[in-house]
C-alpha cells in the first residue's frame, strides 16, 4: 500500500504539480484546498505525511499542524509552504511536526526528495535496479 500524503493548498495548480510528482514516484496524493478541509480528512483518515500552505482560507498551515498535533495520538510529518519573504518564529514551530519550510516558488523535486527522506523512502540508483544477483 502506498504511503499516503495529505496536500493543501488553495493555489489549485500548486496542489496540482505537487500530486502529480508524488502520484508519479508511486505515491498517494490527496488534494485539499483548504485548511478546513485538510483538517477534516486528516482527522477522519490520518495521512503518512502533509504537505501544506502556510496562508489558506479557513484555517492556516500552522493551525492545521497545530490542531492535529493535539488531537491525534501520533505526530504527522509535514512540510510547511510559504510564500518568498514571508517569516515564520521558530518559537511558533517548535512543538510541531514541521520537518521543513519551503519558500514558492519551490523545486517538486526537491520536495519529493525531502518526503522521501522524512519516510525512509530509499530511490534505487541506476547500477542497483540492474544488478544482477548470482
Amino acid at each position: 500500500m502506498p504511503w499516503k500524503i495529505l496536500i493543501a493548498d488553495d493555489e489549485v495548480a500548486i496542489a496540482n504539480v505537487v500530486a502529480r510528482k508524488l502520484q508519479n514516484a508511486g505515491l498517494e496524493a490527496i488534494v485539499t484546498t483548504d485548511g478546513q478541509e485538510a483538517y477534516e480528512r486528516a482527522s477522519a483518515e490520518p495521512p503518512d505525511f502533509i504537505i501544506t500552505d502556510l496562508q489558506m482560507p479557513g484555517m492556516s498551515g500552522l493551525e492545521l499542524c497545530q490542531r492535529l498535533t493535539t488531537e491525534l495520538d501520533k505526530p504527522i510529518p509535514t512540510i510547511l509552504l510559504t510564500a518568498k519573504g514571508f517569516e515564520i518564529d521558530g518559537t511558533s514551530l517548535a512543538h510541531l511536526p514541521i520537518l521543513r519550510v519551503m519558500a514558492k516558488p519551490f523545486s517538486p523535486s526537491e520536495l519529493l526528495a525531502n518526503v522521501r527522506e522524512a519516510l525512509g523512502i530509499r530511490t534505487a540508483s541506476p547500477a542497483t535496479r540492474f544488478a544482477c544477483s548470482g
